[in-house]
């Protein structure tokens, strides 16, 4: 489980350090933001689709979301 605890953190990190919202995130995954806001509460995971996303949109690795 400390891995869903950091890629909570990191998401929410690198989020903020780009600036976008929740609600820009969630758009950019094409999932509503409660949806999204679960990723970064650690109460979801992301799909393997989403994670790449993720990974695209900030310019990391996949290890990176979760290290």
């Amino acid at each position: 489980m400390q891995e869903l605890y950091r890629l909570a953190e990191n998401l929410k990190r690198l989020r903020l350090q780009y600036g976008y919202s929740q609600s820009h995130v969630a758009d950019v995954l094409g999932i509503r933001p409660p949806s999204y806001h679960a990723y970064e509460a650690g109460i979801a995971i992301p799909t393997l689709k989403n994670f790449i996303k993720l990974a695209k949109l900030y310019d990391v690795s996949l290890d990176d979301l979760i290290e």
